[in-house]
């Protein structure tokens, strides 16, 4: 992974595995091994080129903090299926998208009318689902196009998740409930009771059927959602259940957070908490699974503080007697829970809670939203790289200061700079998404806008000075030949007669001139058909004139300048044989060229 200043890309260390790689059983990658030296940058591996150390992984270093130029806490925070972008929902409605390499701002667009409290993207990748604090439920496309809203619940939706085939989502509020919608249909299937008070968290099992809720009762719950039977309830917090995730890449563990400051890890084939998470000082708020490594969990707290987890290591402090996993005792179903602390712990990460956490798909960065209204993306150290252990992040603004390690005034100027840029960077891009106003069309005519509206008094209103339609208002008609200094004998302009006297002075008046007693036909405007009406063949077969418009007559030879057998007519020039190379070698060596042999 390169990193120049805050743009991150993984490109090259992702050739690199491909190009070195080996079977795991012949030692997965030729290449060499690193070592905590820059001159190893080069050598820097992807997460999936090592699978079996998850240390590697552990996102120490801050990379970069985006935030709106309209700064609102951040509720959820989503990668999107291919990594490019990160989405982020906010208590204003919005959703945000960052640049997933750079970091900088996309687009911003207010997809609810209140706070938005959930979002999940599908298995399939091809749909999002978002949930705010009014109980409505919207579906997504990638392109963030909402193609149905549905009233899920009437109280705020605290969490949502896809079934593994997408067919059905579950949902999670605070009426206590969890409800089951045909997602193709987007109506109430089942509903499952039990909580006895708020369900603050829900997710379906990433391959079985299987749903996990946490409620503000203290307990978490298995579900089948086939007959919305409890499975079984498990009382291992002692508080309001913050976030329950069961592991996406395997499926055996279960991973829930509370207020009671601990964090378990529950495994799905014993039914009880194998691991406790403790290292936090307060609740704690959420957690995220890394998608490769199984064994490394990640968790916030309302604190702002940042905690990763190593399951096969208990890091005890010192001390500490470290503790046995239940695997490894005589009697596994009643020995304690191994208690686990923090492999790497940032303690001011963010300055007030963390409330949510989403992993990279490739699994090299970690994004964080808090209620700071901070979006904080952080990732592994670099070999050779120790001052991201000492910056504020890790020791706080006053011992960084004093150890240099950070500048108060140069990174306040820093941040004001990054905020500048990022407000120029929102406002371009709300420019860019701003649309024409739609104009009112003519009907039967498709592309042509509709004049002007007409006052009592006859003035138009809107500001048009002429008419849309070509040919019309636009400059004063041509006088009609034959008709120059017409006058209608016993015609008063001032007292025009009734229709009676008209029709008698009409009768009595002399032809007019022309062959037959007919007036000639006007002179054809400027960009209209002859005579009126459409030659033949140029309207597509099926094509529906609109009211008033004459018929073409029916075609005689299909395509102008084609006989109707398909072959080229008379007047269709034909193209000349092209000359030979011989011809063209003698045209040039009379031209003096190509006389002389090389």
């Amino acid at each position: 992974m390169d990193d120049l200043g805050p743009i991150t890309d993984y490109g090259s260390s992702m050739v690199y595995w491909m190009h070195n790689r080996r079977p795991r059983y012949k030692g997965g990658i030729a290449g060499e091994q690193e070592r905590p030296s820059a001159s190893y940058i080069v050598d820097m591996l992807p997460p999936l080129a090592n699978v079996n150390n998850p240390v590697d992984s552990i996102p120490a270093k801050h990379l970069h903090a985006s935030l709106n130029k309209a700064k609102h806490p951040v509720n959820v925070v989503r990668w999107t299926p291919e990594g490019r972008r990160l989405l982020t929902g906010s208590t204003s409605g919005e959703f945000t998208l960052w640049h997933g390499m750079a970091f900088n701002f996309e687009t911003l667009m207010q997809a609810h009318e209140s706070a938005i409290r959930a979002a999940s993207y599908s298995h399939s990748d091809d749909w999002l689902i978002s949930a705010d604090q009014n109980g409505i439920v919207k579906y997504w496309q990638p392109n963030f196009n909402n193609v149905k809203v549905i009233q899920a619940h009437n109280d705020p939706i605290r969490d949502l998740a896809f079934s593994p085939n997408d067919t059905k989502f579950v949902t999670a509020c605070d009426d206590s409930n969890l409800k089951i919608f045909d997602f193709a249909g987007g109506f109430e299937e089942l509903v499952l009771e039990g909580h006895q008070w708020d369900a603050k968290s829900v997710d379906w099992h990433p391959t079985k059927g299987l749903i996990v809720s946490g409620s503000k009762d203290h307990q978490v719950k298995l579900w089948d959602p086939r007959t919305t039977r409890c499975l079984t309830t498990l009382h291992g917090h002692k508080n309001t259940i913050a976030k329950t995730l069961f592991e996406p890449t395997r499926g055996q563990l279960l991973a829930t957070c509370a207020r009671d400051q601990t964090a378990r890890v529950f495994d799905l084939r014993m039914m009880r908490d194998i691991c406790l998470l403790r290292g936090h000082d307060k609740d704690v708020s959420t957690l995220a699974w890394h998608p490769i490594h199984t064994s490394l969990l990640s968790t916030g707290g309302s604190d702002g503080c940042l905690s990763h987890y190593l399951l096969d290591e208990p890091n005890p402090p010192p001390g500490t007697a470290p503790s046995i996993p239940p695997y490894d005792s005589p009697d596994p179903s009643n020995a304690p829970a191994q208690t686990i602390y923090p492999a790497h712990k940032i303690p001011y990460a963010h300055d007030f809670a963390i409330w949510s956490l989403d992993w990279h798909p490739v699994g090299h960065i970690l994004a964080s939203g808090s209620n700071d209204r901070v979006t904080r993306f952080w990732t592994r150290a670099r070999p050779g790289e120790s001052e991201c252990f000492n910056d504020r992040y890790h020791i706080g603004e006053a011992a960084a200061e004093a150890q240099g390690t950070w500048d108060r005034r140069g990174g306040r100027r820093l941040q004001r700079e990054e905020e500048e840029q990022e407000m120029e960077d929102e406002a371009e891009g709300l420019v860019d998404q701003q649309m024409p106003a739609r104009q009112a069309m003519l009907p039967g005519i498709p592309g042509m806008a509709a004049p002007p509206p007409i006052s009592s008094d006859g003035t138009s209103i809107g500001g048009l000075g002429q008419s849309q339609i070509p040919g019309m208002g636009a400059a004063v008609p041509p006088p009609v030949a034959g008709l120059a200094g017409l006058k209608i004998p016993g015609m008063d302009p001032a007292n025009p007669p009734d229709l009676s006297k008209l029709a008698a002075i009409f009768g009595n008046m002399p032809p007019p001139p022309g062959a037959g007693g007919q007036f000639p036909p006007p002179p054809p405007i400027p960009g209209t058909f002859p005579n009126g009406v459409i030659p033949p063949g140029l309207l597509p077969p099926g094509f529906q004139l609109p009211p008033g418009f004459p018929p073409p007559p029916p075609a005689q030879g299909g395509i102008p300048g084609m006989g109707a057998d398909g072959t080229n007519g008379g007047s269709i020039r034909k193209r000349a044989p092209l000359p030979s190379q011989q011809e063209s070698l003698m045209e040039e060596q009379r031209r003096g060229k190509y006389r002389s042999a090389r």
